[in-house]
């Protein structure tokens, strides 16, 4: 194995004080407890061979909790917090394994017409909405680059600075918008599935996009920045160089 991606979650769309402590416990186990499973069977096969890169598909929520998902918000922080312990040991061992962490933003996955939720209406990701191929780009450009970690598109890198400046006003803002921009004006139907416990989908592959196609950007020109800062510093360089060079020039009399 010289590539390992650890993708797996479930969630559920629910104020806290409506949830069971068995809704918080099968969150954990999937979206949490199988990245870590999933982890060490990576690090079986590669430690021996001192070699591999493991990419841990993250999310802005990694950073910073949002109403209505507190399970999945703790799972992704505890994926965080997992893989810079992990880091940490593999450099301290010299190993040449390799961990990595992708922080995405909201994308036009079927997630949304399976997760459980006890809402008013249809959940759907946070706008603004990227298409899953951003994030599969992102993935393989992760697990081909030695970063540390990558995050894809200016919501998340907004959402993850924000927190750490003014956490308090993110909050409030939370409180105020995110309600309602977690939710379509479709109402919830009440013999509504979901994948909490079991898979809904049957044998039926139902691809990687979800029914937000007309909102959803199939590219993200922050990824493409994030993946040319060599020639972003250089240009930014060069610019610098001939406005100096423009400003010291002799005035003509």
């Amino acid at each position: 194995i010289d590539v390992w991606v650890n993708n797996a979650m479930v969630s559920v769309f629910s104020p806290v004080k409506e949830m069971t402590a068995e809704e918080f416990r099968r969150v954990t186990e999937v979206t949490y407890l199988g990245v870590v499973n999933g982890t060490l069977a990576a690090l079986r096969s590669m430690l021996p061979r001192d070699r591999g890169v493991i990419v841990q598909v993250g999310s802005a929520l990694a950073y910073r909790g949002i109403p209505l998902q507190a399970a999945y918000c703790g799972a992704k922080h505890a994926i965080q917090g997992f893989n810079e312990s992990l880091r940490c040991e593999l450099l301290h061992d010299q190993s040449n394994v390799r961990v990595t962490m992708v922080q995405l933003p909201a994308l036009n996955t079927p997630q949304f017409a399976w997760v459980k939720a006890r809402l008013p209406g249809e959940p759907q990701p946070v706008p603004p909405i990227f298409q899953p191929e951003v994030a599969a780009a992102a993935i393989v450009w992760a697990a081909d680059h030695d970063r540390r970690e990558v995050q894809v598109g200016l919501p998340t890198t907004l959402a993850i600075l924000g927190n750490s400046i003014a956490p308090g006003l993110l909050d409030r803002y939370l409180a105020r918008t995110a309600y309602a921009g977690q939710q379509t004006g479709r109402p919830v139907a009440a013999d509504r599935l979901h994948n909490l416990w079991q898979p809904v989908d049957d044998d039926t592959d139902f691809g990687a996009h979800g029914s937000f196609d007309d909102q959803a950007s199939p590219r993200s020109w922050h990824w493409w920045a994030t993946t040319h800062r060599g020639l972003l510093a250089f240009v930014a360089g060069a610019g610098l160089v001939s406005l100096g060079a423009l400003r010291g020039w002799p005035k003509r009399e």
